[in-house]
C-alpha cells in the first residue's frame, strides 16, 4: 500500500492557505499550522497611550509602522508579493527596530507561499539571529527544511526547539515521523511515547502511533488510532490515511465514506484523488478510476508514482 503523505503538525506564524504536499519527499510537514500571524503594528495612532516614565513613545506615524500596516492590508487580502514589498521597506527604513525578528519571520513565510524557498531560509535565519531562542523561528524553519528535502538541517532545528521546549509535543512528533521515514522505527516509537508523557491526551500521539503501525502493516490498529484524533479533529489528511487503512482490509464503503469527506475539506489534494482511483480498481469501475488519475496528474502527481501505487 502507498504511504498517503502526512502532515506535521508543526505550529507556523503565517498566513491561512496550506503549502501543497511535495511528491516524492518525506512525510512530514507538508501543510502549514493556523496561528495568528498578524504583524506587529504599534499602537494605532488615534489610540492614546498612558503615560509612563518606563515606557519609551511609539510613534506609529513614522514609515516603518506604516510600512506594516500596509502590508497587513495585502496579508487580510492574500497578496502576497505587495506584502513582501512592504515587509522589506519596514525593515529597510528600520534596520535596528526590535521588532524585525517577527517582521523578518512573516517575509520567510509570504515568500514560502511564493516558492522563494532559499529567499524564506535566509530571512528566516536572519530573524533567529535575532531571536535565537524563538521556538516558534525554529519550528518555522524546520519546516521549509523539510520542503526543500534538507532534511538534517531540519532534524537540527527540531532537537535545538528540544532542548529548549521540554514539552514540545510538535518538535518530537516531526523527529517522530522523520525516523520513521528513515526506517529507525524504534526511535521513532521512543520519541512518540516522550509525546504521551508530555501530555497523555495529545492526539499527536495516537497520529504518530496510527502512522507508525500503517508502516508496519498493522492496518487495523492503525486506523483504530486515526478514529480517535479524527473524531476530535477531522483533518482531511488523517481521513485520507484511514481510508488507505480501509482499502487495505477491504472496508471498501468506509473508505468511500472517508474519501468523500476528506474532498469536501481539501478538494485540491491529488493524494486523495490517487485514493479514489484505487478504490474504483477495486471495484472494478475502470473508467471512473482513469478519470481520477488524470485529477490526480492534473493537481501535480507523476503517471509513474500512480501506476506504482495503484500496482502495490
Amino acid at each position: 500500500m502507498f504511504n498517503f503523505p502526512c502532515v506535521a503538525r508543526v505550529f507556523v506564524v503565517v498566513l491561512v492557505a496550506a503549502v501543497m504536499a511535495l511528491q516524492g519527499g518525506a512525510q512530514v510537514i507538508n501543510s502549514i499550522g493556523d496561528e495568528n500571524m498578524k504583524v506587529p503594528q504599534g499602537l494605532k495612532p488615534q489610540e492614546k497611550k498612558t503615560a509612563d516614565p518606563y515606557l519609551p513613545d511609539i510613534d506609529t506615524e513614522t514609515p516603518y509602522f506604516q510600512y506594516i500596516d500596509s502590508a497587513q492590508v495585502c496579508l487580510d487580502s492574500h497578496d502576497w508579493p505587495a506584502a513582501e514589498q512592504w515587509l522589506v521597506k519596514a525593515v529597510k527604513v528600520d534596520p535596528d527596530n526590535p521588532s524585525n525578528s517577527m517582521v523578518l519571520s512573516n517575509i520567510a513565510t509570504v515568500q514560502r507561499y511564493q516558492g522563494k524557498l532559499a529567499e524564506a531560509v535566509k530571512n528566516y535565519s536572519l530573524a533567529l539571529d535575532m531571536t535565537p531562542h524563538a521556538v516558534t523561528l525554529l519550528l518555522n524553519r524546520a519546516a521549509l527544511y523539510v520542503q526543500m528535502d534538507s532534511v538534517q538541517c531540519a532534524i537540527s532545528d527540531y532537537e535545538r526547539v528540544r532542548e529548549l521546549d521540554p514539552y514540545s509535543t510538535e518538535a518530537r512528533y516531526s523527529l517522530g515521523v522523520l525516523a520513521m521515514e528513515a526506517g529507525d522505527t524504534k526511535h521513532a516509537e521512543d520519541l512518540f511515547n516522550e509525546i504521551r508523557r508530555i501530555n497523555p491526551n495529545s492526539g499527536l500521539y495516537n497520529e504518530g502511533m496510527g502512522l507508525l503501525h500503517k508502516r508496519n502493516g498493522n492496518h487495523a490498529r492503525a486506523a483504530e488510532l486515526f478514529t480517535q484524533v479524527i473524531k476530535v479533529h477531522p483533518d482531511p489528511q488523517l481521513l485520507g490515511h484511514r481510508a488507505d487503512c480501509y482499502l487495505v482490509l477491504k472496508r471498501l464503503n468506509d473508505a468511500e465514506e472517508d474519501i468523500r469527506n476528506a474532498l469536501e475539506m481539501n478538494p485540491d489534494d491529488p493524494y486523495l484523488y490517487l485514493l479514489r482511483a484505487k478504490l474504483n480498481k477495486l471495484r472494478f469501475q475502470r473508467d471512473d478510476m482513469n478519470r481520477d488519475i488524470n485529477i490526480a496528474v492534473s493537481l501535480g502527481l507523476s503517471r509513474d508514482y500512480i501506476n506504482q501505487a495503484l500496482n502495490e
